[in-house]
């Protein structure tokens, strides 16, 4: 009987239990394997091993719930990990410690599901030997291996709803909301979100913005007779003359990036210093993150945990899940990580967006 285990890293995100069911009613129902989950990411292979059995009475019920059973960090990267030595905090790949308590536990194969760092981990343990599959994992959509990655779907619903709320309340007081949400590199929820919630401005990563042109764009507008305007703003998302706004650095931290985080405040404090209009901040934060999956990513969750099954059960190592067109594939992790899914800047839905009247910031 063949054992694998499974592990979420990175941020949590709906549709990971959909993923950990179909993983395991794949495993045990069709192949007759066992099923570890190891607990907490990559922490529970480094601070202790931490790990517990999924069978089917493990994982009833849980398709329909957000967040993972098994925890998760974004802290525990064996590739940038803290070792105390001569009373200083060194920052270490102990990526060999990971193989050889991976090895103790009896496994033989990892899933691994995560965004882009937890898949560049797996990256690292399949050169180091290890029998390794992932599967993407993101609400930023920025892998580029794959056409969509779960997760998205729902935080841009979220993101939807959200604005739809606001609204009302940005109409009734006659101000500028500016909102907040997260994608650090690649501006897909800010993108689609904007689109779907009808807002008037959507700041992105990739078009460095003029503050000047976001205020001459809602000044229009108030001219026209629009007394309210709402501003979407990706948290990565910088000036012309500018930078991300930096809430934490990466020298500080276990995950080896920056913690963002603030350029919503700040967009709003220039925007008050250049219109004569009460303007308010909304940080959706980890609001995008939790909830109950859409049926999108239940759905696509489920076929790529059990394609992560296949993979294993045909001996193909090294590889991703990815969804291509309609179909559920394979990519190799090299591809997976080797560059981010960004907006094009000049791309169809950019386009689109400036057609309808969004101001872009350029």
């Amino acid at each position: 009987m063949k054992t694998i285990a499974v592990l979420t890293g990175g941020g949590d995100c709906p549709g990971l239990n959909a993923v950990i069911r179909g993983v395991v009613r794949s495993a045990v129902g069709t192949h007759g394997w066992r099923v570890i989950g190891i607990e907490d990411g990559f922490d529970g292979l480094l601070s202790g091993i931490k790990t517990r059995e999924l069978d089917l009475k493990a994982v009833r019920g849980i398709l329909q719930l957000g967040g993972t059973i098994l925890g998760t960090s974004n802290h525990g990267n064996p590739l940038h990990y803290p070792v105390m030595e001569d009373g200083e905090i060194h920052w270490m790949d102990v990526s060999s410690q990971v193989v050889e308590h991976f090895n103790s536990i009896g496994a033989d194969a990892l899933i691994a599901v995560g965004g882009d760092g937890t898949l560049k981990i797996a990256q690292r343990l399949y050169e180091l030997g290890m029998n390794v599959v992932g599967i993407p994992k993101t609400i930023d959509n920025d892998l580029k291996a794959t056409d969509v990655t779960f997760g998205y779907n729902t935080a841009v619903g979220v993101v939807t709803e959200a604005l739809d709320r606001l609204h009302t309340t940005a109409e009734s007081h006659h101000r500028v909301m500016v909102v907040e949400v997260m994608g650090r590199d690649a501006g897909w929820i800010a993108l689609e979100s904007g689109i779907s919630g009808g807002a008037d401005v959507i700041l992105l990563p990739e078009i460095p913005f003029s503050i000047e042109k976001v205020c001459a764009a809602i000044r229009r507008r108030r001219e026209r007779g629009g007394r309210f305007s709402i501003v979407v703003v990706a948290e990565g998302a910088s000036a012309l003359d500018g930078e991300q706004v930096v809430q934490e650095s990466a020298n500080n931290r276990r995950g080896g990036v920056d913690r963002l985080g603030g350029i919503g405040e700040q967009v709003a404090g220039q925007i008050t210093q250049c219109l004569d209009m009460e303007v308010r901040t909304v940080v959706l934060g980890h609001l995008q993150r939790g909830g109950t999956p859409s049926p999108f990513d239940r759905i696509l969750g489920t076929r790529f945990g059990v394609k992560a099954v296949d993979l294993i059960a045909d001996g193909d190592f090294g590889k991703m899940v990815a969804l291509r067109g309609r179909s559920v594939v394979s990519t190799t992790l090299a591809e997976a990580v080797g560059s981010l899914n960004l907006v094009p800047a000049n791309g169809e839905m950019v386009q689109a967006a400036e057609k309808l009247g969004i101001m872009l910031g350029r």
